[in-house]
C-alpha cells in the first residue's frame, strides 16, 4: 500500500520553535524551528513516503475569526523570531521537493481536510496526517486515514487510528467535533457549555450520536442537561461549526503531482546555507541505506562539495 503524508506546517514549526533552544545562522537569523522542522522531514524521508504535501496557515483572518471574535484570541502574538522562520519554511519545503498549499481565510487544517477528502478513496493509499493539533482527529477513518501526533518535543510520536480514538476517548473520530462543542476547546478559546463535562458529553454522544440528535431527542434527556442545551443551542451549534474542518476547498492537484522525489543536492545546499552540519550527516546515512540518488558518482561529487 502506498502512503501520502500531509504535513501541518504551522503546527510543526510552532512545536519545534518552543521545543528547541535558540539557534542562529551565520548572519544571526533565528533557525531553531527550521532545524527542528528539517529533522522531522528527515524522519519522514526515512519512512519512504510515496506522496507528500505541506499546508500552511495564512496571516489573514479566517472565516472562524469573523464568525466568533474570541476564536484563538487568548493566544499571544507570535514573536518575530518565529514569524521569520514560518516564512523561510516555504523554502525548506521547496528544498525537499514537497509541494505546499495555503489559502487566505482558511487554516492549514482545512487544506489538510480537503486534501484528505480528495484522495482518501484512492485505491491502495494510506493517508498519514502529521500534526500537533488534535482537531485533525475528526478526519480519521479506520486504518486508511490516521493522525500522527507528537507526544513529547519532536522526538516521540503516536499514531491515532479509529481504534485508538475509541479506546482513549470512548467515542468515534467523527464525534470529536460534537464532544469539543459541548465541553469546549481551550486551545482555540471555544468555551463549550458550562456545566457539561467530558463524562456527560461522552454519555450523551453514546446515546444520541451527535448534537443534532440531542436537540431532536431532548425530551429523553435528564432535565438538567436538557435545560443547559436548550439555553445554549445557538452557541453550541456555532462552536461545532467553528471546530468542523472544511473538506470542500477546491485544490486543483492530482495525486501524481504530489510524488515525493527529493534531490540530495538540493537538501544539502539548504542545510549548508544554515550550517546544519549534523543534519547533513543524518541525510548521508539515510541516503546510504535507501539510495535516494542512484548515481554513485553524483553522490560522491556532492559529498566532496559539502561542508566537511
Amino acid at each position: 500500500m502506498k502512503n501520502l503524508f500531509l504535513i501541518d506546517a504551522n503546527s510543526l514549526i510552532h512545536r519545534t520553535f518552543h521545543a528547541l533552544p535558540p539557534l542562529n545562522s551565520k548572519d544571526g537569523a533565528p533557525t531553531n524551528a527550521l532545524y527542528g522542522l528539517s529533522s522531522i522531514l528527515l524522519s519522514i524521508l526515512k519512512n519512504k513516503p510515496d506522496f507528500c504535501a505541506a499546508c500552511f496557515d495564512r496571516p489573514e483572518p479566517t472565516f472562524r475569526k469573523k464568525e466568533f471574535e474570541k476564536y484563538k484570541s487568548q493566544r499571544p502574538k507570535a514573536p518575530d523570531e518565529l514569524i521569520s522562520q514560518i516564512i523561510e519554511a516555504h523554502n525548506l519545503f521547496e528544498a525537499f521537493n514537497i509541494k505546499f498549499f495555503e489559502q487566505p481565510g482558511f487554516e492549514a487544517d482545512d487544506l489538510i481536510a480537503s486534501l484528505t477528502e480528495k484522495f482518501k478513496n484512492e485505491p491502495n493509499l494510506k493517508i498519514i496526517i502529521l500534526t500537533g493539533d488534535r482537531d485533525a482527529f475528526q478526519l480519521i477513518e479506520d486504518e486508511k486515514v490516521i493522525v500522527r501526533i507528537f507526544k513529547k518535543g519532536i522526538s516521540e510520536v503516536e499514531d491515532y487510528t479509529q481504534k485508538t480514538i475509541l479506546e482513549k476517548f470512548q467515542i468515534l473520530p467523527e464525534q470529536i467535533i460534537d464532544f469539543k462543542a459541548l465541553v469546549g476547546d481551550p486551545s482555540d478559546n471555544i468555551p463549550g457549555i458550562n456545566g457539561i463535562g467530558p463524562k456527560s458529553a461522552i454519555e450523551l454522544l453514546k446515546q444520541f450520536k451527535n448534537l443534532e440528535n440531542l436537540f431532536i431527542n431532548q425530551k429523553k434527556m435528564p432535565e438538567n442537561l436538557k435545560n443547559k442545551l436548550i439555553k445554549n443551542k445557538e452557541n453550541v451549534l456555532l462552536y461545532k461549526k467553528l471546530i468542523t474542518l472544511n473538506k470542500n476547498l477546491e485544490i486543483n492537484i492530482k495525486l501524481d503531482n504530489l510524488k515525493f522525489d527529493p534531490q540530495l543536492d538540493k537538501i544539502i545546499n539548504y542545510f549548508e546555507k544554515f550550517n546544519f552540519k549534523t543534519l547533513i550527516k543524518r541525510l548521508y546515512n539515510i541516503n546510504d541505506n535507501q539510495k535516494l540518488i542512484k548515481n554513485d558518482n553524483e553522490n560522491k561529487k556532492i559529498k566532496q562539495s559539502s561542508m566537511f
